[in-house]
């Protein structure tokens, strides 16, 4: 299965006359099921990606951080109690107030910035290059000065992470890069290069645990919206920047202990289901043996160029 063309997401779409209907703007990737939650997401939608979104972006080329952030928490919690999220978050004890993290989240679905920008801290994402060239997402993007990820380059995208992590540094934010860098599922083994940027910028990792998000939306495995989900977030203990790289492979297991332990359950990946993404650059985690075998198995007997 080729890599999912996502730049076709967010452009004006016809009206379907029957379910599942498509929200605006979606061009079919985000559809629910019955006409009143279709009407109520819509009209919310006009306002949060009309508005609230130009907003937004109005305040990040403006360079007023504080005000974008403000607006940036209000605009997730709107979002959040439109789809009616149940929202469990545990562990705000460990986030000392004033400091800087480079947050290592799980990652469930495209929802999961939702619920992290709720965390009482300034945040500033590193996100796949393919978002930038949204119609309504990739202005807001580029104006918040975000940093943009190439995670087939390999080395290349390292250092774009490294930049990026320290003008958000810089800043005084706080950077959030997904170890795993793809959202198969729990089973996607994380990449050394955020806590390897920690160490190397000094500052202290935050691991959160999210679970539940591949449910409020299942793009780009399928288009379902389903409001009433349940999400829960856990944040762990900051690990100290000298010890990011050592302590990687440790605060993965317990990561991924704590989300398949709890409820909701996270996110699974199935080859026979969401496809072998064999022009994809991820690793299967060790410890889902059978399931990292099969991988190797089919790209030894489909061999694509893959990364470095």
């Amino acid at each position: 299965m080729a890599r999912n063309d996502l730049r076709s997401i967010f452009v004006p779409f016809p009206m379907t006359s029957g379910p599942p209907y498509s929200i605006p703007f979606s061009r079919g990737t985000a559809r629910v099921e019955d006409r009143p939650t279709w009407i109520r997401l819509s009209l919310i939608g006009f306002v949060l990606f009309g508005p609230l979104r130009l907003a937004m972006i109005l305040a990040g080329r403006s360079g007023r951080r504080g005000l974008l952030h403000r607006l940036e928490r209000f605009w997730s919690s709107a979002v959040i109690d439109t789809l009616d999220v149940h929202l469990t978050v545990t562990g705000v004890e460990h986030i000392e107030p004033g400091e800087q993290y480079l947050v290592a989240p799980l990652h469930e679905g495209l929802a999961d910035p939702l619920v992290l920008a709720g965390l009482p801290i300034d945040l500033s994402f590193a996100a796949r290059d393919e978002l930038f060239s949204w119609r309504l997402l990739g202005p807001y993007l580029r104006a918040s000065d975000q940093t943009s990820i190439s995670t087939d380059s390999g080395p290349v995208g390292f250092r774009a992470l490294l930049r990026g992590a320290a003008a958000t540094f810089a800043r005084g934010e706080s950077f959030v890069a997904f170890p795993q860098g793809s959202i198969l599922g729990v089973e996607a083994g994380f990449y050394a290069g955020p806590f390897r940027a920690a160490e190397r910028l000094g500052r202290p990792v935050l691991p959160v645990v999210v679970s539940g998000t591949h449910r409020v939306w299942e793009y780009p495995y399928g288009p379902t919206l389903r409001p009433g989900q349940s999400v829960r977030v856990t944040i762990l203990t900051p690990i100290p920047p000298e010890f990011a790289v050592e302590r990687m492979r440790r605060t993965e297991r317990l990561m991924k202990r704590i989300a398949l332990t709890g409820t909701p359950s996270p996110r699974r990946y199935s080859p026979e289901r969401d496809g072998w993404w064999d022009a994809y650059r991820f690793r299967i985690d060790a410890d889902f043996g059978d399931l990292a075998r099969r991988v190797e198995q089919r790209r030894k007997e489909h061999p694509v160029a893959q990364p470095s």
